[in-house]
């Protein structure tokens, strides 16, 4: 049985020139580019275009990939640059920071209390990478808003820093904090409903009216 050839050994080839190990590695990561895409995009047609962009990306820079960083997580952060860019032009941000349009102007960012608990042993991030949960948790990353559910893309599922992700999505470090943790919240809420014990469920007390 032949062993399947490394990303290494594939992106080594591919610069010297191999169309075989470049479409390799096309085969190999095109459903994962486009999964991300989708995530952050919630739009099919735009998802196809970013997927496409990116792989056009990779060919012209493919050369200057010094090999540093793992391969998937470099393609990676070439398809989370060109969604955001589509991001960008749909809230006519090509200049402006995305803090600066969707930064609250009251208290809208304090952590709401949960208004559904119950046990759980894993966390969101564990559940996205289940195959049998991967739908489920899918369509609850949709039901987040943007500023929240890329937030927790970049950091809970690809793996970003919060440097890393507030530079992406031109935020302070503390506003991605708060973001993240209110969309850990919201969304294991959601999940809560669906996979929790409900012998285990619990409701938060109610408190007066002042």
């Amino acid at each position: 049985m032949t062993a399947q050839p490394s990303d290494e050994d594939l992106v080594r080839r591919a610069k010297a020139g191999d169309l075989d190990a470049f479409e390799a590695l096309t085969t190999h990561y095109e459903r994962q580019v486009y999964s991300l895409a989708r995530r952050m995009l919630r739009h099919e047609q735009d998802a196809e275009d970013v997927t496409q962009q990116t792989f056009l990306s990779l060919i012209e820079h493919l050369g200057g990939f010094r090999e540093e960083a793992r391969f998937a997580t470099w393609l990676m952060r070439i398809v989370t640059h060109a969604a955001l860019k589509v991001i960008r032009k749909r809230q006519g941000l090509e200049t402006v920071s995305l803090e600066a349009v969707t930064e609250p102007q009251d208290d809208s960012e304090a952590i709401p209390h949960p208004e559904f608990i119950a046990d759980w042993r894993e966390s969101p991030s564990r559940l996205v990478e289940q195959h049998e949960t991967r739908r489920l948790i899918d369509d609850a990353l949709a039901r987040l808003d943007e500023k929240h559910r890329l937030v927790f893309l970049l950091r809970d599922v690809e793996g970003w820093s919060v440097r890393e992700t507030a530079q992406a999505l031109g935020l302070s470090e503390a506003n991605v904090k708060v973001r993240l943790l209110r969309a850990r919240l919201q969304l294991r809420e959601r999940l809560t409903r669906m996979l929790g014990d409900p012998a285990k469920r619990l409701t938060p007390p109610e408190h007066p009216e002042p």
